[in-house]
């Protein structure tokens, strides 16, 4: 499926264009990345379960792990609120990307 329209026209008044499509994650992934984000544990648990051994389990990692300002333990999905929603969780997700290439800039 392409981007959510709403979330969209939020990302693009900072500048961010959404492009592509979604998928599911399948098992052959494990092997192909390195790292496998997810925005809550619910989908935490669901990546966990498609993993064949500790290795592919230790590539799976919560987006928030990497927030260095915000609170939030999980990205909230917007799809039945207001524009506030959107808004929030590209808040998480600037803070939480931040992060990671900060991460990555160390490594």
């Amino acid at each position: 499926d392409p981007p959510d329209a709403r979330m969209t026209r939020h990302s693009a008044k900072r500048e961010f264009y959404l492009e592509g499509k979604a998928r599911k994650v399948q098992p052959a992934d494990f092997a192909k990345f390195d790292l496998i984000l997810a925005m809550d544990r619910n989908n935490f648990r669901d990546l966990t379960a498609l993993t064949a051994n500790p290795e592919e389990q230790a590539k799976i990692k919560l987006m928030c792990d990497y927030c260095q300002t915000r609170q939030e333990t999980e990205v909230p999905d917007p799809y039945y609120g207001g524009g506030e929603g959107f808004e929030l969780v590209l808040d998480i997700l600037e803070d939480a990307c931040s992060g990671l290439l900060n991460q990555f800039k160390l490594s």
